[in-house]
């Protein structure tokens, strides 16, 4: 005898508006440019648009908003490990510039 499974499924308003806010995070993501920001502050506008897209991406039509708190683990450590690491890379690279410009040029 077959067991009766239910369906899951999602309306599909969710998804245009999940399309219509990546729409949105991208014309910020373009004006950031066409606007010419500067510096850090254009970086940081640059990844939040970024990291807020793929947070959008993987959350609704990756179908990890539905998904076991497992596999949302599985998911989410090793990404926020990587910033982790990408964020001490940073301020490394930051460190050996200033060390090699007080050396090699002030040092002269």
């Amino acid at each position: 005898m077959l067991k009766h499974y239910k369906k899951q499924s999602h309306e599909i308003g969710v998804y245009l508006w999940i399309w219509g806010l990546l729409f949105v995070f991208s014309f910020f993501s373009y004006m950031v440019d066409y606007l010419n920001f500067e510096g850090t502050f254009r970086w940081t506008l640059i990844v939040i648009f970024m990291l807020s897209k793929a947070a959008l991406i993987m959350a609704i039509f990756m179908h990890l908003f539905w998904e076991r708190y497992a596999i949302v683990n599985v998911l989410l450590w090793p990404m926020t490990l990587m910033l982790l690491f990408v964020g001490i890379m940073a301020a490394e690279s930051e460190y050996t510039l200033f060390t090699r410009l007080f050396y090699f040029i002030a040092g002269s």
